[in-house]
Order: C-alpha cells, then sequence, then structure tokens
C-alpha cells in the first residue's frame, strides 16, 4: 500500500508538505534544512530518489544502509536539529528503483538545524532566524496548538515525583546503552525531555504541563488540570453500575502501570505463536490501546477518559483534537501526533512505538485475539472498540501462520506448574508468560502459587538468591491432576 502512496505523492509534485530530493548516493546538504521546516510548520513527507520535476531516479542500493545510519546519527545530534526528533526511513521499489520515504509530523517544539531556525511555504524552506516577529508567531502558534506546551512557571522539582523520574532513566537506559539520561541530574532531564520551558507571553519560564503530567504528584496534577482522571471499569454482572473500578489521576507513567493491570486482571490471553515464540496478544493490545489513551488526549478538554471492559466489547474513550474525523483505516491514514513530547518520552522509556506503528499492530493482534478488527474512530472524541464476543480459548482465532487451532488453552496458573516440571528461574517463567511488567507478574501469578505451596523455592532460605529457581511441588502435581 505504501508503494500506492508514493505514486500518488509523486504524482501531486512538490508543495507544502510534499519535498524530492535527489540523493542517488548522499544525502543532500539541505535534506536537514526541509525537515526543520517540516517539523516546525504543519509537518510533511519527504522522498529521496524523485528529482524536483518528479522523475523516479532512485538512490544507489550500494549505499542505501550508509543513508539511512547517517541519518539516525544526524536527527539525533542536538548539533545539527535541535531539539532532535526521531524519525525512520522506509524503502520502496518503483520502477525497480528504490525511493526512500520519511515521514515527517508537525513537532509541538520550534526547532532549529545548525542553529538556524526554518519554516516552510509553498516555494520551500526559508532561513527566518533573524525576522523576529515570525519567530515570535512561531513560537506562539506551538503554545497554542499544544496544550502540552503551556508553562506553569511556579512550578518546582519537588512537585514531580523523584521516584519517577528515577523509574523513567531506568527503563530509558534498559532500551539503549549509555542513554544520556542516565547520567543527568532530574532537572537536567527534564530539560533534555523539553519539559521546561518559556512562556513567551509573561516572559517566565518554567516546568510544562507535559512535564507536570508525566512525573507529577497527583495533587500537583490536580492542581493544574482539576478534571483529569482516567476510569478504568468492569461492567460484566452488575451492567447498572460495575463490578470492579479503579479512578485513575496519578501521573501518565503510574497510570499506564494501573491500566494494564486492570485489563490483564479481565481480559483472557488466549495461547498464541509468533513463528515459534509465544506472545501474549493481551499485552500486545494493552499497550496500544493504553498508550494510545494517555498520549493522544486532549487534556484540557474536562471529558472523562474512559477505558471499560463489559460483556460484549472492549472499549476506550478520550477527549481530542481532532485532524480528520470518521474511522480509521490503518492502511491510507497518517498518524498526526496530538502531545509529541509526551509521546517522545513515552518512546525512550519503551511504553510506545514509532508514530502510526501501533494502528497496524492493534489491527494485527486483535484480529488474532477473537477474530474481528478493531474500530477506531476519530472525532472530537477518540474511540477504541473491540468485540470480545468471539472465543479466545484455544489457538487465538485468524493465527496468520496456519497453525493448528484447538489446543487446550491453560489457566496461567497451570501454565506455570507445568512449566516448572524442571526447575525455572522467574525471568524464564515470566519471559514464558509474555508478561512484560515483572510487579504484576510476580503478585498475580508467583506468589499465589508460592502461597498455596504448588510451587516451592530451590534455595528456600535465600529467598533472593541470584541463583534462585521455581519447581512444582507434589501438591501442585496433585492440583494439575484435579483440573484435569
Amino acid at each position: 500500500m505504501l508503494n500506492t502512496k508514493i505514486i500518488s505523492l509523486i504524482k501531486q509534485g512538490e508543495g507544502l508538505k510534499i519535498e524530492f530530493k535527489e540523493c542517488h548516493s548522499e544525502l543532500s546538504k539541505n535534506i536537514f534544512e526541509t525537515i526543520c521546516a517540516f517539523l516546525n510548520r504543519s509537518g510533511g513527507e519527504l522522498l529521496l530518489g524523485v528529482s524536483d520535476s518528479g522523475k523516479i531516479t532512485g538512490v544507489n542500493s550500494k549505499v542505501i544502509d550508509k543513508i539511512k545510519n547517517s541519518f539516525v546519527v544526524t536527527m539525533n545530534n542536538p548539533q545539527k536539529i535541535n531539539p532532535p526528533f526521531y524519525l525512520s526511513i522506509d524503502e520502496v521499489i518503483i520502477e525497480n528503483k528504490t525511493i526512500l520515504y520519511i515521514f515527517v509530523p508537525q513537532s509541538s517544539q520550534v526547532h532549529r538545524c545548525n542553529n538556524r531556525i526554518f519554516d516552510r511555504n509553498e516555494d520551500g524552506d526559508f532561513d527566518i532566524t533573524h525576522k523576529q516577529q515570525l519567530v515570535y508567531s512561531l513560537y506562539l502558534r506551538k503554545q497554542i496548538s499544544y496544550s502540552e506546551n503551556k508553562i506553569y512557571p511556579y512550578a518546582e522539582l519537588t512537585d514531580l515525583r523523584q521516584d519517577v523520574i528515577a523509574l523513567a532513566r531506568k527503563m530509558a537506559s534498559f532500551q539503549r546503552e549509555e542513554h544520556p539520561w542516565e547520567k543527568m541530574s532530574d532537572m537536567e532531564l527534564i530539560q533534555s525531555a523539553q519539559l521546561y520551558g518559556q512562556d513567551l507571553q509573561t516572559d517566565k519560564s518554567g516546568i510544562s504541563l507535559a512535564g507536570i503530567l508525566l512525573f507529577g504528584k497527583e495533587s500537583t496534577i490536580l492542581s493544574a488540570i482539576p478534571h483529569f482522571k482516567t476510569d478504568a471499569i468492569l461492567r460484566r454482572d452488575n451492567v447498572d453500575r460495575y463490578d470492579d473500578r479503579d479512578y485513575i489521576c496519578s501521573n501518565l507513567i503510574k497510570s499506564f502501570d494501573r491500566l494494564l493491570h486492570f485489563g490483564e486482571k479481565h481480559l483472557n490471553d488466549p495461547f498464541y505463536l509468533e513463528g515459534d515464540q509465544r506472545i501474549s496478544l493481551r499485552s500486545h493490545i494493552l499497550r496500544e490501546v493504553i498508550s494510545n489513551l494517555l498520549i493522544h488526549r486532549e487534556f484540557t478538554n474536562p471529558f472523562p477518559a474512559k477505558f471499560v471492559i463489559d460483556r460484549e466489547k472492549f472499549y476506550t474513550e478520550n477527549s481530542n483534537k481532532s485532524h480528520n474525523h470518521g474511522i480509521i483505516n490503518p492502511t491510507n491514514f497518517s498518524p498526526c501526533p496530538k502531545n509529541p513530547t509526551i509521546a517522545r518520552v513515552f518512546r525512550e522509556i519503551g511504553r510506545a512505538d514509532e508514530l502510526g506503528s501501533g494502528v497496524r499492530k492493534l489491527f494485527k493482534y486483535c484480529k488474532a485475539f477473537c477474530g474481528s478488527d478493531p474500530e477506531l474512530m476519530e472525532s472530537d472524541v477518540f474511540r477504541f472498540i473491540l468485540p470480545l464476543k468471539a472465543k479466545t480459548t484455544g489457538q487465538a482465532t485468524g493465527q496468520a501462520t496456519g497453525q493448528a487451532t484447538g489446543q487446550a488453552e491453560f489457566k496461567i496458573e497451570e501454565k506455570i506448574l507445568h512449566f516448572c516440571e524442571q526447575p525455572k528461574k522467574a525471568n524464564d517463567i515470566q519471559s514464558f508468560l509474555g508478561l512484560k511488567h515483572r510487579e504484576t507478574f510476580q503478585n498475580n501469578y508467583l506468589k499465589p502459587l508460592l502461597k498455596q505451596q504448588l510451587l516451592a523455592l530451590t534455595i528456600p532460605d535465600k529467598p533472593k538468591s541470584p541463583f534462585q529457581q521455581y519447581t512444582i511441588t507434589e501438591k501442585g502435581k496433585k492440583w494439575l491432576e484435579h483440573e484435569k
């Protein structure tokens, strides 16, 4: 489908949001000026291997890896693009020639290329560094367009949760070795993540709304946005009220954990193999749904965010500043970030992927989970709806690899006990189950099995030993026989 889109872009020709660069054997010198201008204006699409007239010249296949590497390194170099911005490159073959496609979203920040500010109009990229009024208008437009940029000059570092900042630093280091956040102080991390800025109207500096939402104490968040909450509801038996509920006013990082725990507690996790690897469909779906619910919300709107599981469907609702209206088609939609700064932090800590990939994953895994595609509807309220009528026992419905269906779906406790017929480490058990969150795994499954004496420690006198393993007990074996 990307090929069709590229052909359509070439037919449209260059304009405000489309740019061609030949780049046959190396990156053009002005390519990053164009990217800077796209980021500063309203985003755009860049095609490498196409002449200004729209002729497909192609990129030399021998240097594609070199070009990609050079591009990624430069985009992450604050001396070149400041603040840095993550972008990916897709390869497309058209007329037996390779075109490199780069989607550049609109950024909530003002970016500089080689310490110069570029803006975009129909005629190309323009250096506005020394045009004070244009620069001021650009900054003001960003603050108005993205509520996450609102500055709270009286908010201090003590209004944020240092433990959550430390957690984000640790999670980022898991994603990338020698992550720059590792050696930064808390304030340096906040500044590096573009969560500290200047209010042009008052000329005061302070922590942004994005920083408060990501790391703030509950009292700080509610002081900034009194209506902030996410309402997680289970409504299966008591349809008039609820069977379970979690009223969440925590910062976004802690909200993610609580929503994930709620979803894992109330949704089944059917057996599914991707290749020869068992993965958790439930975890994959919840990760995308929750990150979307938390990241792409218009926080200034008092509409309450909802995360609801009922008899027939699992759905979410959140306020939205829509760029499009109607049902999202994963084959031809153009993603547009609602809160790019918040999204970037979520990517750094491994709770979100590149823009647009989450929708494709949702359609893939939801189909396998219950046999139905999800419905994503964008308007002033964004809605995700997944039917739950189809059975999710046995081999997951719609398994793309054509594996045999009807494999017995065991309870998670049964899976653990069978797996531990030979002693296993906790990390190996968690990996086998496809659970990403250690605390959820420990509290919901491992500790209860130990308490019931269905599992036992191989080194009982040293529970925290690095060599500790878990094995099924005789009581556990009898319990399995009873379950059969």
